[in-house]
């Protein structure tokens, strides 16, 4: 039986994520910051990000770091969470998979222009893909930790419906055979624990689609 934390439980990619792995046999501890356990987590902690210790963290297969942050002072924790969480894991076997984003994903073969620096990317999520990015950039410099950085497609949809299939990309955007590059928050969540089950992508951003 894997054994798996996930922490900034409380979000819903988090909470998908953790009823996925719970469904699937895994013991799973939730890590959040409110009161009670509001997720399918078995085991629930309520304590900060950066109050985490290696103590607290030792002992599991993975830990799934869902953190997000969404206002202008928050958004440099993207870099300063991931951070932490790395120093906490340096030098074990336990593996650290993210919950990343899309804007950093290439539009280009050449890996020279991100989704973030298109057009028709909304002004609005520029700020947030940009310190996505800028944790990314950090992790890819960690050699310490057995990391996967997971991006969902550009359309990611927390509402969408769980069709149970998705195609697995890495580094470049990636569109299904209809164009699209779209994926609900509960095929993502299945995405994240096949790759706690079965996946070899240390080091690497990996990145799904809906198929």
């Amino acid at each position: 039986m894997k054994k798996i934390a996930v922490v900034a439980a409380g979000g819903r990619a988090a909470r998908k994520i953790i009823t996925e792995a719970a469904a699937r046999g895994m013991d799973v501890t939730a890590f959040g910051r409110s009161e009670e356990n509001r997720t399918d987590a078995q085991h629930y902690v309520r304590k900060d990000i950066f109050a985490l210790t290696k103590a607290d963290l030792t002992g599991f297969d993975a830990v799934v770091d869902a953190f997000g942050a969404w206002t202008d002072e928050t958004l440099p924790q993207h870099s300063t969470t991931l951070a932490h969480l790395c120093d906490l894991l340096s030098g074990t076997d336990t593996r650290l998979l993210i919950v990343g984003g899309a804007g950093s994903l290439f539009v280009d073969p050449e890996h020279t222009l991100a989704l973030s620096g298109t057009p028709d990317f909304p002004d609005t999520f520029k700020p947030l893909a940009a310190a996505m990015a800028n944790a990314l950039e950090a992790l890819r410099k960690r050699h310490d930790v057995r990391w996967t950085y997971v991006s969902p497609a550009a359309d990611f949809q927390a509402d969408g419906k769980r069709s149970g299939k998705y195609l697995l990309g890495g580094e470049e955007l990636k569109l299904n055979e209809r164009g699209e590059s779209i994926i609900s928050y509960a095929d993502y969540a299945i995405a994240m624990v096949d790759e706690i089950e079965k996946g070899s992508h240390i080091r690497e951003r990996i990145s799904v689609v809906r198929a």
